[in-house]
């Protein structure tokens, strides 16, 4: 026995040194024949191979112009041609009329979709799966791929932590562990592990970095992050994702500390390229480059093109300032010509990995299999995963034989649930609410009340509250329309548009049970009618197959199964709001808090006693990060480690029993947290560090159990070193991240 299994490890250890050695050599061959087309390009072709050149998806004529410049060697790689003879013809000359027919890459910001549209990003984060994470991508790159697109600009992995900002509707959330497992998810299901196959994408990790910490929520706006915070936090799941592979990155449009991320050498060379070794491509966001005008950081397109190019940045995004100064840029010797090749390198690595030169054109018998049932299915399934139960006074699930008053802006309206980033998906496939009663023979009465979510007008309050009266109960189907989220969408105030909340108070005196179900692209502050509701459901903007997934979780055929990805605000004044937060040295605690209407009129002016808190709202959440409600109920119970002291070397196994204490099958998100009591950076209250998805059957009870390693209790310190430091941690494990059971053990 002893034999075969030293054999076996023998045999396992030469195919890993075949293995690597053929990798290796294929690497080689590829730098060598990179090589080889650079020796041979002049100049003018080096410089075309850095753009990438933005056309109208909706261009009826493709311009001779372009053609020719094609022609010329002078574009790399297209974003936003959409029609497949555009694609075919553009590749065609690139390959047999270009100088040295290097391939053309086309792009395209395929997000959460091609034409079978999931949840949006939040929403997918919602699900805390990387596998729904990876079906969504997986599906998205075999629906775009059949229209010749093998680079899509996603996954987003900007942290975020303030919901007035518009593109928090496209992030993985606010905490860095989660967006590190959704962003393997990502990567993974866009590139597959063969990117040759012409259903692969490459993908870009973007925005490096730090967009989502624009003040104010703002879109654009300045992100002042100190190094820290920069490395404890937000490059985090950017690491996840060129641990996956990912081929290429996107600059963010903002400044960090001062410096525009487009022409930020220490970022992009010192950080991504010599300490995390990437070797893919990095592409500015649209006009990023010149917009360091804008900045203050460059006088004129020229300084900016000596910036980005010097700074590491490969490949410009629509402006031309590469175009027009790099060459002389490089006769004034401010920009070396090894440095432009460094990035046609870059690029053409990408390009011969994804198969392009061997391959490059669309294949003709690749279908997408567009809106397929399996497809449509599995955007059904993630619809379900992401909507967040956060109410339920025993109003849910719903009798089959309701008689429900269906009433609200996004009841029927196929383009708003999409949401944002849906260029290409088509609201005559998405299956409504509305659509969805009407199929399944719900017993309802539908009544719109507002005709869009920002309508001010009351004209149809009348009709509604007619439907109230005569049914059973109410689902109101509510949110923000798709273009209030996105890119430049952001909000000061984060209420429900228009006259939604109006109506749902006066649907409230009616009696009847008030179901609200909420989509849209960013957490709605809902405390003005919490009390008016019986259940919440936050469904985000569930795609293309919202409706069908909405009545499965009505009427009981499956339960919501998500879970908070950031922080739910009690008023838009709370943000930035997340968990993750620091103690201060006055933490808050229910003790001492002090509302604003119990202050005495004329009270003797003093802060002592006082905490970190808001008079009015206090210092608690609406509903906290990792909170989800089912239908039905669990207990955890004897929290267990295997030791209360460890050294650096040794793992902490976490034991903790879970019940299913109600009366139907679940599944609960066990999740545990680790606080690192004393450092020498102070650290979080709180840091996600595992979570497992339990499903059990009433009255089942099963032993969860989580390892920890040395890894978990690393952070970097102000001195800029990752450290672990010995001393008193504490492990709670819960279902949300306020509450749970609590352990506490010493690393020595």
């Amino acid at each position: 026995m002893k034999i075969y299994k030293i054999n076996y490890l023998l045999i396992l250890g030469v195919l890993l040194f075949s293995y690597n050695a053929t990798s290796a050599q294929q690497e080689q061959d590829i730098e060598d024949r990179i090589t080889k087309i650079i020796t041979k390009m002049t100049l003018e072709q080096k410089i075309g191979q850095l753009s990438l050149r933005g056309t109208s998806s909706r261009t009826k004529v493709l311009p001779e112009e372009l053609k020719q410049d094609v022609r010329d060697g002078k574009v790399g790689a297209f974003l936003n041609v959409m029609k497949v003879d555009y694609v075919d013809e553009l590749q065609k000359i690139a390959i047999e009329e270009s100088p040295l027919g290097v391939p053309l890459i086309f792009s395209r910001d395929i997000i959460h979709g091609f034409k079978t549209i999931f949840p949006i990003p939040i929403g997918i984060a919602a699900s805390w799966d990387k596998e729904t994470a990876k079906t969504s991508a997986r599906i998205s790159a075999i629906e775009g791929s059949s229209y010749g697109i093998r680079w899509t600009f996603a996954p987003m992995l900007d942290i975020a932590r303030d919901s007035r900002w518009g593109r928090i509707a496209e992030s993985p959330g606010e905490d860095p562990y989660l967006a590190s497992v959704l962003a393997k998810g990502y990567v993974e299901g866009f590139q597959t592990d063969n990117l040759t196959n012409p259903t692969s994408m490459a993908a870009c990790a973007k925005h490096f970095i730090g967009y989502g910490a624009a003040i104010g929520g703002r879109d654009y706006n300045t992100a002042i992050i100190h190094e820290p915070l920069l490395r404890n936090v937000y490059l985090k799941p950017f690491e996840a994702a060129l641990s996956s592979g990912v081929q290429t990155i996107m600059t963010s449009f903002n400044e960090v500390n001062g410096v525009p991320a487009s022409g930020n050498k220490w970022l992009l060379t010192d950080v991504l390229r010599d300490e995390m070794n990437f070797d893919g491509f990095v592409v500015s966001d649209w006009n990023s480059v010149t917009e360091m005008i804008n900045h203050g950081y460059a006088k004129d397109e020229k300084q900016a093109a000596d910036l980005a190019v010097n700074a590491g940045l490969d490949m410009e995004m629509t402006s031309k300032s590469y175009e027009f100064y790099v060459k002389e840029l490089i006769k004034e010797g401010k920009v070396k010509e090894d440095q432009i090749d460094f990035l046609v390198r870059n690029i053409l690595r990408v390009k011969f990995k994804l198969g392009l030169f061997e391959k490059p054109y669309r294949s003709k018998t690749h279908t997408g299999d567009l809106y397929s049932e399996e497809h449509l299915t599995k955007a059904k399934t993630a619809a379900i995963k992401s909507t967040v139960l956060l109410k339920n006074e025993s109003v849910l699930p719903l009798k089959m034989s309701a008689k429900i008053a269906l009433i609200g802006p996004l009841a029927n309206a196929p383009r708003e649930q999409l949401g944002t980033w849906t260029f290409d998906g088509e609201k005559e496939h998405s299956v409504t609410p509305l659509k969805t009663f009407k199929d399944k023979r719900v017993s309802f009465k539908f009544s719109k009340g507002l005709s869009y979510s920002r309508d001010k007008s009351t004209g149809g309050f009348e009709a509604a509250i007619e439907a109230a009266k005569v049914s059973d109960v109410i689902v109101f189907i509510a949110g923000e329309e798709a273009i209030l989220s996105g890119e430049a969408h952001s909000r000061a105030n984060i209420n429900l548009p228009g006259k939604q909340e109006e109506l749902i108070k006066i649907l409230a005196k009616t009696g009847k049970p008030i179901i609200l179900v909420i989509m849209a692209g960013r957490p709605i502050t809902i405390t003005n009618i919490i009390d008016d509701v019986d259940a919440v459901l936050m469904a985000w903007h569930p795609g293309t197959m919202a409706g069908p997934a909405i009545y499965d979780i009505l009427f009981g055929k499956k339960e919501p199964l998500g879970r908070l990805p950031v922080t739910w605000p009690k008023t838009a004044g709370q943000l930035p709001l997340f968990y993750n937060h620091k103690n201060t040295g006055r933490p808050s605690d229910a003790e001492s808090f002090v509302q604003i209407d119990d202050i005495p009129v004329g009270a003797w002016q003093s802060s002592l006693g006082n905490t970190t808190h808001y008079l009015d709202a206090g210092f608690t959440p609406h509903f906290p990060f990792g909170y989800g409600l089912g239908y039905t109920t669990f207990k955890l119970e004897h929290l267990r480690l295997s030791k209360t002291e460890i050294t650096e070397s040794e793992e902490l196994e976490v034991f903790v029993s879970l019940t299913n204490t109600g009366e139907s099958a679940g599944e609960e998100v066990v999740q545990l947290y680790l606080q690192d009591k004393v450092g020498s950076l102070t650290r979080p209250v709180r840091q996600l560090r595992r979570f497992k998805r339990v499903r059990l059957n009433s009255g089942e009870t099963r032993i969860v159990k989580f390892i920890i390693n040395r890894k978990d209790l690393e952070f970097v310190n102000n001195s800029l070193k990752p450290v672990i430091e010995k001393g008193e941690f504490n492990v709670y494990v819960g279902q949300n991240s306020v509450s749970g059971l609590v352990k506490g053990f010493v690393l020595k």
